[in-house]
Order: C-alpha cells, then sequence, then structure tokens
C-alpha cells in the first residue's frame, strides 16, 4: 500500500523516460572506440539523482519506467539483444540504488550537494563506489553475450570511469533543476550580464582549447569552469558541465575534438576524454562546495551580525563603545532615541572632547562633574567603573541610570576599546525612596503606635523593640538579653516570670503563638498589668523565621473589670434586696431570668418551668397565676410582645403557701441601636395590702357622702346668711332713715319716699340672692342673658357709692370700649363685683390716706378681665382665701369669696388673687365672650 500511494505523477514519470533515453543517445553518439560499445554513461546520473530525491516507496516505479526507458534505447541506439540490454539495465539499477543508498545515509538527508561532505558523499559514493556494481554487471553481460567480441577485462575500466563520468556529469543537473526548478531566486541585471560574458568566455575556451591536437590543452576550460563553480555554485556548475558535455559531443562527433584519433590511439583518447570531464566535473563540484560554503559562511556571519546588531538596539539597556581614551565612538538605537539624537556627530563641540560635551549635555549638572571625574579616572587607569547618575531624556525629563563600564584588552592586554552600559534604574529609584519613605513612615508608626511592639528570634531572643517600649518600662534591647545570651525577665514582676517563662518556652518549642498577661515594670512607677502576645512569622516550607509580639496595657481594664464584677455583685445583691419580684424575658417571651425573692415567693427557678411540649411562658402563666386572670393577662402580654409596648397589669400570684397575693406587674423593652427587642425587664409589685385598703376606702368614701350630704345642708345655710346678709342691713339702714325723715319737722315726704323705694329694692334684691344660690348649690340651669358688661359695673357702682362716700373710699372705674356682649347672669355676676368691692373697702379701712379702689375691665384674647384693686396690705394667702369658711376678718364667715369663684367657674371663667407692688392686692376674674357652663 505505501508503494501504491507513493506512486510518482505520470508526467514526472514521462520527464524520467525522456531524459534516460536521450542519456542513451547522449551516450551512443560518444562511443566512438572500434570494438567498444560503453562510453559516458548519462542515464546513470539520471537515475541516481531521481533515486537521492525521492522516497524508498516509489523506487519500483522509478525502477519500472527506467527498465522501459532502458528496452526503448536498446531497441532504437544499441541494437544489443534484448537480454544483454536487460542485464545492462539490471547493472544500472543496482548501481542507482547503491549510491543513493549510501549518499543519503551518509549525509542523513536528501542530497542537495550544498556542503564539501555532500559533493564529497557524491563523489565518493555514488559516482566512484557506485559504478563498480553497474561496470561488473553490464561488463559481463557484454562478455556473456560476446556483443562485438568484447572481452570483459577490456570493456570494464571504460564502462566504470563511463558510468561515473556519466553520474558527476548529469546528477548535478538532475539535481539542481529538480530543486531548484521552483526557486524564486532572481539574478540581478549586474549578476546577468556577468553570466553572459562568462558564457561566451567559456564557449570559446571550450571550442578552442578541445578543438586542438594537444590533449593537455583541454583543461584550459577549468578556469572560467571554476570562475562559473565560484560566482553561480552548483548552478553554474551543471550549465557549464552541460554545455561542456555538448560541445564535447559536437566536437566528437564532427572529428574536430582531440579526443578522437586513429583506431590505435582512439582507445587512449576515449580514456583521456572521460578522466578529462570526470577530472572538471569533480573539480568544479568541489569548488562550487566550498564557494557553497564559503557563502553560507558569510550569511550566517552577517545574519549573526544583524541578529547581534538588532540584538543591541533592542536589548532594554543604552550601550556604548569608546575608544581607549574614553571618546565615544558608538551608541545604540535606543540610547539615541532615548538623547533625541541622529549620530553622535551631533556631540561634537569646539575645544572640547566628545566625552565631556556629551556628559554635560546629557548628565544632570548635579551628577556631571562626579560622573566626569569617575569615567576619566577609569580610562587613565584601566579600571571598570560603576555609577548611578541622572540623564536627560529628549524630552527634557532627567531619569536614574546605572552606568557600568569595561575594558576590551587584546592579547598583550592593552585596552583596544570601552563598553559602557546604562540600565534605566529610575522606577527602581523612584520605588527604593518610596520604600525608604514607607519605611520611616511604618517606623515612626511603629514607635507613635500607643502599645509595646517587639520582635524575637526563632529562638525567643529578642532583636526589636519599639520605642514605646524603651520609653515606657526604661529598659533597652541589650537590657533584654541575659549575660549568657538567653532572653531577660527582669522587667516582669518577680512573682509572674516563672509561670511567663514556661509560656515562652512551650511556644518557642511548638510554634503556637502565645498569649500571657502579667505584670510588667514601669520607668517611672509601680508594676502595671500587660497582655503579650507573639504570632510567628513562617517562609515558604513553614520553618520559623521571626516572632513579632505585642504588649498591650490592660490595667485599666483589669480594674474596670475587677470594679465591674464588684458592681455586678453589688447589683445583683440590690436586685436581691429590692422588695419587688424582678423578672427577665427573651424577645420572645422566654422567661430567662428569677430574682431570689420571686424564687422565693414562688418557690421555683426559670429552670423548673421547662416542660416536654410546652414552652416556659406557658408553663410560667398556668403554674403562678390565678385561673381568673390567665386569660387577660396573656391578651396583654401577646399585645406587648406583638408591639414592644410596654406591660402593665394587675393580677393575682399564687405564693409558695397556694395563697394568691396581688401584684402589679410592668415590664419594659430593652433596644439595641439599630432598635430591636433584646430582652424585657419586668417587676412584679405586692400590692395585696393597697387592694384591700383600697377596698376599705371605698366603704369609708360611701360614709363620707354621707357625710357631706348633711354638711352640704349647713353650707348652703351658711351662703344664705351671708348673702342675704348684705341686703338686709340695707334694708335695715334705709327704714332707719325713712324713720328720720318722717320725725323730721316738718317731715320730709320726698326724701322718706325715695328710702321706702330703696328698701322696696333691697328686699327684692334679698330675695333674688336667695333663689340664686338655691340654684347655685343645686346646680340648676340659670337663665343668662347677652349683656354688656359696663352696664353691670354701673349699678354695682351705684349700689356701692354711698357706702364708698361713707368710708371715704373713691371708686376709679375704667372700662375699655366696644367690648362685645357677654351672656351672664346679670345678678350672680353683680353679686361678684359687689362682695370684690366691699372685700377691698374693708381692707383699707386701716390705711390713712390714699384710700382709692380702682375697678378696670379689658379684653385679653377672647375674653373679657375685671380686675378690682386695693392699696391695702395685701393678702397673705392668695390661694386658701378661696376654701369655705377661710377668712382673715373678725367676724367673717369666710364664704364670699368660694361663692364668688363658684359663680365665675360657673360662667366658664377663672378668678385669683394677686399682691400689689408697694401694697395691696388685685382680684381678678375673667368671663368668655360665649359662656361656657362649669361641668
Amino acid at each position: 500500500m505505501s508503494v501504491w500511494y507513493s506512486r510518482p505523477r505520470l508526467l514526472h514519470l514521462g520527464l524520467f523516460f525522456t531524459a534516460y533515453v536521450l542519456g542513451c543517445g547522449f551516450a551512443q553518439a560518444l562511443a566512438i572506440v572500434p570494438g567498444i560499445t560503453v562510453s559516458i554513461w548519462p542515464p546513470g546520473g539520471v537515475f541516481v539523482a531521481t533515486l537521492i530525491l525521492t522516497s524508498p516507496y516509489s523506487w519500483p516505479w522509478w525502477m519500472l519506467a527506467g527498465c522501459l526507458a532502458e528496452m526503448f534505447a536498446q531497441l532504437v541506439w544499441f541494437h544489443s539483444p534484448l537480454a544483454a540490454g536487460f542485464l545492462i539495465y539490471v547493472g544500472n539499477v543496482l548501481c542507482a540504488a547503491t549510491g543513493a543508498t549510501l549518499v543519503n545515509w551518509t549525509c542523513g538527508r536528501p542530497v542537495r550537494l550544498e556542503t564539501l561532505r555532500e559533493v564529497l558523499a557524491f563523489v565518493v559514493l555514488g559516482a566512484g563506489v557506485a559504478p563498480l556494481v553497474s561496470a561488473t554487471v553490464g561488463s559481463a553481460a557484454l562478455s556473456w553475450f560476446g556483443v562485438e567480441s568484447q572481452t570483459f577485462t577490456e570493456v570494464w575500466p571504460l564502462f566504470w570511469i563511463g558510468d561515473a563520468t556519466g553520474i558527476l556529469l548529469v546528477a548535478p543537473l538532475v539535481l539542481v533543476v529538480i530543486q531548484y526548478w521552483s526557486s524564486k531566486t532572481q539574478l540581478s541585471a549586474a549578476q546577468w550580464m556577468e553570466a553572459g560574458a562568462l558564457g561566451v568566455i567559456f564557449l570559446g575556451v571550450a571550442a578552442l582549447s578541445l578543438s586542438t591536437d594537444y590533449l593537455a590543452s583541454a583543461y584550459i576550460i577549468m578556469p572560467p569552469l571554476l570562475w562559473a563553480a565560484v560566482r553561480f555554485e552548483f548552478k553554474g556548475v551543471a550549465v557549464a558541465l552541460t554545455l561542456l558535455a555538448l560541445i564535447t559531443m559536437a566536437l566528437t562527433i564532427s572529428g574536430g575534438s582531440h579526443f578522437v584519433g586513429d583506431p590505435e590511439t582512439q582507445r587512449q583518447k576515449q580514456v583521456m576524454l572521460q578522466l578529462f570531464l570526470a577530472i572538471s566535473a569533480f573539480s568544479a563540484l568541489i569548488v562550487a562546495a566550498i564557494s557553497r560554503q564559503n557563502q553560507q559562511a558569510l550569511l550566517t556571519l552577517r545574519e549573526r551580525e544583524r541578529e547581534l546588531s538588532q540584538l543591541v538596539d533592542m536589548v532594554p539597556v543604552h550601550i556604548r563603545r569608546m575608544t581607549p581614551e574614553g571618546e565615544p565612538t558608538f551608541f545604540n538605537k535606543r540610547l539615541l532615541d532615548f538623547f533625541g539624537l541622529g549620530d553622535l556627530a551631533h556631540l561634537d563641540k569646539p575645544g572640547v572632547s566628545r566625552l565631556a560635551a556629551a556628559i554635560q549635555s546629557l548628565v544632570h549638572p548635579d551628577d556631571a562633574d562626579s560622573l566626569l571625574t569617575t569615567a576619566r579616572h577609569s580610562f587613565a587607569t584601566g579600571e571598570p567603573f560603576s555609577m548611578k547618575y541622572r540623564m536627560r531624556r529628549a524630552d527634557g525629563a532627567y531619569r536614574w541610570v546605572d552606568g557600568r563600564g569595561e575594558p576590551l584588552r587584546d592579547q598583550s592586554g592593552a585596552i583596544v576599546q570601552w563598553y559602557v552600559i546604562s540600565i534605566d534604574i529610575d522606577d527602581e529609584m523612584r520605588a527604593e525612596e518610596a520604600l525608604r519613605r514607607s519605611e520611616r513612615q511604618l517606623q515612626q508608626m511603629i514607635d507613635t503606635v500607643p502599645t509595646l511592639i517587639w520582635c524575637m528570634t526563632p529562638e525567643g531572643i529578642p532583636c526589636y523593640l519599639n520605642k514605646q517600649v524603651t520609653e515606657v518600662t526604661g529598659i533597652t534591647l541589650d537590657d533584654m538579653t541575659a549575660p549568657d545570651g538567653s532572653r531577660s525577665l527582669s522587667v516582669i514582676h518577680p512573682d509572674d516570670r516563672h509561670a511567663v517563662d514556661q509560656v515562652f518556652a512551650r511556644a518557642i518549642a511548638t510554634g503556637v503563638p502565645l498569649v500571657v498577661r502579667y505584670r510588667q515594670r514601669r520607668a517611672n512607677g509601680p508594676h502595671r498589668w500587660v497582655e503579650s502576645r507573639a504570632e510567628p512569622l513562617r517562609d515558604d516550607s513553614g520553618k520559623i523565621i521571626q516572632w513579632y509580639g505585642v504588649s498591650s496595657d490592660i490595667d485599666d481594664l483589669l480594674t474596670a473589670q475587677e470594679a465591674l464584677r464588684n458592681r455586678e455583685r453589688e447589683l445583683s445583691q440590690l436586685v436581691d434586696m429590692v422588695p419587688s419580684l424582678l423578672w427577665r424575658l427573651s424577645p420572645k417571651g422566654e422567661p430567662t431570668f428569677f430574682s431570689k425573692r420571686l424564687i422565693e415567693f414562688c418557690g421555683l427557678d426559670v429552670g423548673a418551668l421547662q416542660k416536654a411540649g410546652t414552652n416556659r411562658l406557658a408553663a410560667a402563666i398556668t403554674t403562678l397565676f390565678h385561673p381568673d386572670d390567665i386569660a387577660r393577662l396573656e391578651e396583654a402580654l401577646n399585645r406587648s410582645l406583638a408591639t414592644g409596648e410596654s406591660f402593665s397589669l394587675n393580677y393575682r400570684m399564687r405564693r409558695v403557701d397556694g395563697n394568691y397575693r396581688w401584684m402589679s406587674g410592668r415590664a419594659e423593652p430593652l433596644r439595641n441601636e439599630s432598635g430591636r427587642i433584646v430582652q424585657w425587664f419586668g417587676l412584679s409589685h405586692d400590692i395585696d395590702g393597697e387592694v384591700r385598703a383600697q377596698e376599705e376606702l371605698h366603704l369609708a368614701r360611701e360614709s363620707l357622702a354621707r357625710a357631706s350630704q348633711a354638711a352640704s345642708l349647713a353650707e348652703l345655710s351658711a351662703a344664705i346668711a351671708h348673702e342675704v346678709n348684705q341686703p338686709l342691713a340695707a334694708i335695715i339702714a334705709n327704714s332707719n332713715a325713712c324713720q328720720r325723715w318722717l320725725l323730721a319737722t316738718p317731715p320730709n315726704l320726698e326724701r322718706a319716699q325715695k328710702t321706702v323705694e330703696r328698701i322696696i329694692h333691697n328686699a327684692n334684691s334679698a330675695a333674688d340672692v336667695v333663689s340664686h344660690i338655691r340654684a347655685l348649690f343645686k346646680h340648676s340651669v340659670e337663665t343668662r342673658t347677652s349683656t354688656t358688661l359696663d352696664s353691670v359695673i354701673a349699678e354695682a357702682h351705684n349700689l356701692m357709692a354711698e357706702e364708698a362716700a361713707r368710708r371715704r373710699i373713691r371708686i376709679n372705674v375704667q372700662v375699655e370700649g366696644d367690648l362685645p356682649p357677654v351672656a351672664l347672669d346679670r345678678v350672680q355676676v353683680q353679686q361678684v363685683l359687689v362682695n370684690l368691692i366691699r372685700n377691698g373697702m374693708d381692707a383699707m379701712d386701716s390705711t390713712a390716706s390714699d384710700r382709692v379702689l380702682g375697678v378696670r375691665v379689658r379684653q385679653v384674647k377672647d375674653e373679657v378681665q375685671i380686675e378690682v384693686s386695693d392699696r391695702g396690705r395685701g393678702v397673705e394667702f392668695p390661694e386658701r382665701m378661696f376654701e369655705p369658711f377661710f377668712t382673715t376678718k373678725e367676724h367673717g364667715m369666710g364664704m364670699g369669696l368660694a361663692i364668688c369663684r363658684s359663680i365665675v367657674e360657673s360662667h366658664g371663667g377663672r378668678l385669683w388673687a394677686e399682691n400689689n407692688e408697694p401694697q395691696g392686692a388685685t382680684l381678678i376674674f375673667t368671663l368668655p365672650f360665649e359662656a361656657k357652663t362649669a361641668p
């Protein structure tokens, strides 16, 4: 199957067949030795070259095509017996297969005739060893069949050299044509002209040298042949050898060649012809191989140089070359681009060396002098130099570089030139500066952080202390190390050293983090409690490389914790001492805490409420509360738990002895910062005594109500006596006056008549007073009318005018205009005014001068305000003076102001008293514009 799939194309087989037959014709044309049928054998070269370039799996196809070509040539050119022709072809096949196998095996790949090794392998094995087989088989076949009476010994040398010459002449041409058929290599115009001139010279020299009688003159063709080999390599050799073979064949056939002679010398000349062609081919191939190798070496060298140039330009460093004296002679492209220079000529300045000019114009001014001094010192001494400096980039920015220079010396040690590189380290310098700045900041932070930071080696020896450690404890790193190299515990309280040392030793041995508390000595005070923590730092393999630790002052914390524990104990005792039953619930209402008094009261704790199948809240309700109170207790408690509202309820709780006692229960939720209820705090206060006292109080109130009714009758009697006393006194006074007017001589009837009218009016007033007082105390509905206050004020003034004149008191009335009417009981309001005016006049009985009573009426917001002011001694008890039966008068009953306040409040107003400055008092009452009946 491999042979079938490796079959050549029919076109290629046809070309092979044609070349083979033409090669046989060429050999027949040169077979000029009398009695000898062999000569130069080109088909051998065609066959060897074809098998060299093709796969062994395709060889059977080429052999079959060669067999057909051989039989056809035997029939056309040689007219030999078919058996003899076939044996000759067998020799040719064995020669081609042997040569191709040996050459490919030696070269390790198909031969391309590009190296001297390949040429030597082809010449020695393909053209030297392989023809031994074909010469032997072919000579034996000719001798066996007696073709033209040729013997084996006569034919074999010519057969071998003929096959070798054919291979040397034709195989290179075939290899070049087949391998370079599709090559796109184009010759330049100059190469075409050179090739044309070489061809003309070659043809002329070949025709001249081969047409003379002197055999040695044939070798004059060697210079142009070698010229073709050197300039055009194997292509030129193949073309030149082909032309040489054709010229030789043409001259030989025509008889114009010196290789044609008489029958006695023809055999020798035939051998010389074959040797000439073989030597020419061998020499040309060798020279072409050498030329090709040199060209390949030059190409490789140029490619290497180009690669090195690209490498120099692409390497991410700045490279420069200098003379032994230090003058720059080369900058790589990257450096020129960095400086923005086209070439080094831009650095030349009159009177200044190129080195100094370059440093002055391209290096930072702060670094230029030191760099120039360092460079000149190295150039003078031959010592390498290294320095970091700043170079100016094309955009004007300076960047840090690391410059290094090394001298190149010859075998004698003399410096040939200097090579200098500068590596851009600007980012590294900035990173290092940032790192140093970060380290300083970190060190400052570590030194200023308000805690003690320290480090230990893997063996536990302190190796670093921050500033706080030294300032707080007053010790240094040397103080932390004992004379024997171990860690010192002098800073630790003697009572804590052993325990601390054990903790540190265990941590160092096991590698686990350590936490230890101990008392630490301070530089300016007593020992303080600290908590030290340390964590190990490990490498990639897990090995501890250092310990990092901190020591935090917890003295205040421990003191606060101790105080908190003491406070907690105090609060616990306080809770136990509170005379109430305290309890705590979860947000869902589950009991979580009972105070000691609650436990003693009910005889169980929270844990005793845990029962299977029910929660603790339900168990507490059914166990501790009166059955009649459970429903409303659950309702109130569930509402509070659902809404978060405060809980408040009175209920009965069962005491440990089975008795139920009334409790006042209250609970408030405790919320966190987000407002979510964390727990409920509640208390149950024993109010059983209060409940029973309230029941007794209720009974007492009922008794008091009955007693109050009796007292009300007495109060009514006193009120009637007080209010009726005024009109009765007026009646008595007017009656005495009337009597005086009637007894006068002559009787003054007119005045008596007016006095009688006043007596009748006073009597009616007494009757009205009695009726109104009764209505007041019975809370009956009064008859009120819309009245302006100025008329009521005027009537009260008229009633009190005579008494005021008798007491030498001036009444000053001020009524604000445009007052809206007020719905009032005229008699009651007038009674209030008269009572207040009389009390004011009574208050000024002890006043000797400036006895003025002021009555002022004005509007204040939506009320009318009446003020009655005097200039007496003022009031001592502004609030108690309105209480019933409270009086400061010697013969007063203490009911007047109480009745006045009742009347005013029944009208929806208010009545109060104020002291004046510097003396006197003012009684003020208000009435709304829209009367409101007091409840």
